[in-house]
């Protein structure tokens, strides 16, 4: 699935995932390749992606995720 990650000033993250872990205001979830579509707001926390490559981890202080056609789009308020 192709995930983006942005901030008001920046782009943090754009690229393929095979799964993201989230920090959702209930509780954190995990979204998969072929996920349903989906939107949801975040909490302050880790965003976990695991790539072919490997595992890459930021801490957004909260936001908006949509899931929709195995796109992920992140509108975090900041990452820190």
């Amino acid at each position: 699935m192709q995930l983006e990650i942005i901030t008001p000033d920046r782009k943090v993250f754009s690229g393929e995932a095979t799964s993201v872990t989230f920090p959702g205001i209930e509780g954190q979830f995990q979204v998969l390749n072929g996920h349903a579509p989906l939107v949801s707001t975040l909490s302050r926390g880790p965003v976990t992606i695991v790539t072919n490559g490997g595992q890459q981890s930021f801490t957004v202080d909260g936001g908006v995720v949509e899931v929709l056609n195995n796109r992920v789009l992140v509108l975090a308020e900041a990452v820190v």
